[in-house]
């Protein structure tokens, strides 16, 4: 999974990257201090690896992981090279999902860039540029295939879709709110632009710590945020980039004893992950043994044989069966073997449909 962090300058996107990815991006008082993309891959905190680590006293623990790209804070025209301008958009059109930093806390020593705090007015600045740069790429494939759709009628319909879209992101709605017709060619077409507001979003409302601990249930500018996510059917985390830093440079006991303190019961990280896995609909599935236990992100809904080909394409390719247990069922029976004797480990076929937390043998033959 990868994700990109997009917001104005100076409303914490870097200390927020930093602390996610220990990456040590520039953090600093003003804006553009971000200058190539930062990029920083996370391990997913999943106890159920380290326990089944444990159970089969193995050599290695692999997590699933995040990719996070950082860019630098986005202005008013951007998109048109103002600032440091598109050249940073382009670098996360191949991102999963974009993470839309907001600034929810009050402080004379940090500027805002528009003088003062209005969630709203950022949202719709960094909304308008994500925009322009899709009309951008519109435009672009318009010329191009307006050329050839007099003599091609699968280029006809993708023109006709293609200039319904563009007046739709005019009107200054998102791609995503835009109903793709049924046809399969245009479906294709339609990935393939990969459009920054066809991306879902999950929006930081970045708030001062004394927010935190009642998740921000106090602060006006949170309750705009959470009203202009739910109305585009987004998700929203409450943090403090600050604290989330912090918490960045403990080891795990330190950590909770830490977030205990300041009476809450899960990270940042920990609440981006989670609405990350929901937007984007994505369970785990876990593989077993002493050489390594490993977690595997996927969509919901996902096959066996495909979930088999995450692993190795050899696996998807030659898949036979898949030897599936719970993994709770697992750790309470203390072995693959004891739960084979109770009858709780399934022999699956082609149709099977993974679900979170199985763990998982592929029988396969190439």
């Amino acid at each position: 999974m990868k994700l990109g962090i997009v917001g104005l300058p100076n409303v914490g996107k870097s200390t927020l990257f930093n602390s996610l990815t220990k990456a040590g991006a520039e953090s600093a008082n003003y804006p553009f201090c971000t200058i190539d993309p930062n990029v920083g891959v996370v391990a997913v905190p999943d106890e159920r690896i380290k326990k089944l680590g444990e159970l089969y006293h193995t050599k290695k623990v692999t997590p699933a992981v995040i990719e996070f790209v950082d860019i630098a804070g986005l202005v008013k025209g951007a998109s048109h090279g103002e600032g440091l301008g598109n050249q940073f958009l382009a670098n996360i059109r191949e991102v999963d999902a974009i993470v839309h930093v907001v600034r929810c806390f009050e402080d004379a020593n940090v500027v805002h860039v528009d003088g003062s705090i209005d969630p709203g007015r950022d949202i719709e600045t960094i909304n308008l540029e994500l925009i322009f740069s899709d009309v951008e790429i519109l435009e672009r494939r318009i010329a191009k295939v307006a050329k050839q759709a007099r003599m091609d009628k699968t280029l006809a319909k993708e023109l006709e879709m293609l200039e319904a879209l563009k007046a739709h992101l005019e009107e200054g709605k998102m791609a995503r709110t835009f109903e793709v017709p049924e046809d399969e060619d245009l479906q294709k077409a339609y990935k393939e632009y990969n459009l920054l507001t066809g991306k879902k979003t999950i929006y930081a409302a970045n708030v001062a710590e004394d927010d935190l601990a009642n998740d921000g249930a106090d602060n006006a500018n949170v309750a705009a945020v959470r009203k202009i996510a739910s109305s585009e059917g987004s998700e929203v985390f409450v943090i403090c980039a600050q604290i989330e830093q912090e918490i960045s440079e403990l080891d795990d006991d330190e950590k909770a004893m830490f977030l205990e303190d300041l009476g809450l019961s899960e990270s940042g990280l920990d609440k981006l992950i989670k609405a990350s896995y929901k937007l984007l609909g994505l369970i785990s599935f876990l593989t077993a043994g002493e050489d390594e236990c490993r977690a595997w992100t996927i969509k919901e809904g996902t096959k066996a044989p495909q979930a088999a080909g995450k692993i190795h394409t050899d696996f998807e390719r030659g898949f036979i069966k898949a030897e599936v247990v719970n993994y709770q069922d697992l750790l309470d029976n203390g072995s693959l073997a004891a739960a084979r004797e109770k009858g709780i480990v399934g022999m699956e076929g082609k149709d099977y449909v993974v679900k979170d937390g199985d763990v998982i043998l592929f029988r396969f033959n190439v």
